[in-house]
């Protein structure tokens, strides 16, 4: 049997990393985690209790707030992933709106709120056999990951994504507010003092502006074969 190896996929909002990692972590058998939706509800969770709005963030009270903060993944057999649970409550959907997108990128530039995610993440990983996404997978969290990816394509296409998703779900949303979200979001991804979205030295980046969802799973599935096969 293959050895179990970390597969760490960063990059860019909107590039399909959740997709490919979720397709990755059901054909090869491994557990999924998307740190995304980690941060999301962590923002969620500062919404509901007014530390964050357009106009502010009360960074002192919601580190403050972190003790009462239980993130949990639960698999839905019926759906065939993982939702996010904020304090034993499915908050999958909620965390999902372009409301916390607007958001999450100043909630997740919180040192303290980075640390306490990162511990929880590392943890999940400590057994390998793991595919997780985010922002800093293969810089900060598991820098000794055997295969990293970054996600990247233009930020025209990856709105296109992003506002057909929206509508699909009902969301009344504008292109243009759906593009400018995703340019100040990777402004502050990138730009951060703490653990900024960065390309790994050893990382392999993987361009999908022009590719399809098959294309995509077919050359990033062969690679991950070959890091396996060397492990």
């Amino acid at each position: 049997m293959s050895k179990k190896i970390i597969i760490a996929i960063d990059g860019f909002s909107s590039t399909g990393k959740s997709t490919i990692a979720k397709q990755l972590a059901k054909q090869l058998g491994y557990a999924y985690v998307d740190t995304g939706a980690m941060y999301r509800a962590v923002t969620f969770y500062a919404m509901q209790h007014n530390s964050v709005s357009a106009d502010f963030l009360k960074e002192d009270e919601l580190i403050e707030s972190l003790k009462n903060i239980n993130l949990k993944f639960k698999y839905n057999e019926k759906l065939k992933f993982s939702e996010m649970y904020l304090n034993d409550k499915n908050i999958e959907k909620e965390i999902r709106t372009m409301e916390v997108s607007r958001m999450v990128s100043k909630v997740a530039a919180i040192s303290s709120v980075r640390r306490k995610l990162v511990e929880q993440q590392q943890e999940m990983g400590k057994d390998k056999g793991l595919v997780m996404d985010g922002r800093d997978i293969g810089t900060v969290v598991f820098p000794e990951a055997e295969l990293k990816l970054f996600m990247t394509a233009s930020a025209e296409k990856r709105a296109t994504r992003r506002y057909k998703e929206l509508l699909d779900k009902g969301d009344k949303v504008s292109f243009e507010e759906v593009l400018q979200n995703v340019q100040q979001r990777d402004h502050i991804d990138s730009t951060r003092k703490d653990s900024p979205l960065i390309l790994a030295e050893d990382a392999i980046e993987f361009d999908n502006s022009d590719m399809g969802l098959k294309e995509q799973f077919e050359r990033i599935l062969n690679i991950t074969e070959r890091y396996i096969a060397k492990a």
